[in-house]
């Protein structure tokens, strides 16, 4: 099978989506001073590492930390998930309210009639990463598999 193009460099674009989110999130408090809510403080801590993580494994091109990026990914992508629905149900924020700073259900944005949210966009990227990491596993799985079947078709032609 063919690696095509998201396979073969899923590394390199999942880098670019967590540097992305990392300088949007940096952008918008320091220079449009938005401050960050709790929640927000945890999507940061699960986003922040994955920079690093993935230019690692983007410079090396080591597939091997894909299962040091899925959980980061995947719980940041949930807080998110969380956050977002905060802000869209009323009802959600007022069972956990946020009791200390900026309150976790204000919504700084309001892009697309406040569908388009800071959380939001928190998620799209930790989706695309995950996405990204899935095809990069797949295609080192695909990988796997042409090098056996190009060993299995030496070994019969030595054979012959």
């Amino acid at each position: 099978m063919s690696r095509g193009f998201f396979g073969k460099y899923a590394l390199y674009l999942a880098w670019i989506v967590s540097i992305a989110a990392t300088g949007g999130s940096l952008y918008l408090s320091e220079n449009m001073h938005f401050i960050p809510c709790n929640l927000c403080w945890y999507q940061r801590i699960f986003m922040y590492p994955l920079v690093l993580l993935l230019g690692m494994a983007s410079y090396r091109n080591d597939r091997r930390l894909i299962p040091y990026i899925w959980p980061l990914s995947l719980v940041g992508g949930l807080i998110s998930a969380y956050h977002y629905a905060e802000q869209q149900i009323p009802a959600l924020a007022k069972m956990l309210p946020c009791t200390v700073g900026v309150p976790c259900s204000d919504d700084y944005l309001d892009w697309f009639g406040g569908y388009v949210t800071i959380p939001f966009l928190a998620l799209i990227a930790f989706a695309l990463i995950t996405m990204l990491m899935l095809n990069a596993r797949r295609s080192e799985e695909d990988l796997a598999e042409e090098e056996e079947q190009a060993e299995e078709t030496v070994s019969v032609q030595d054979t012959l």
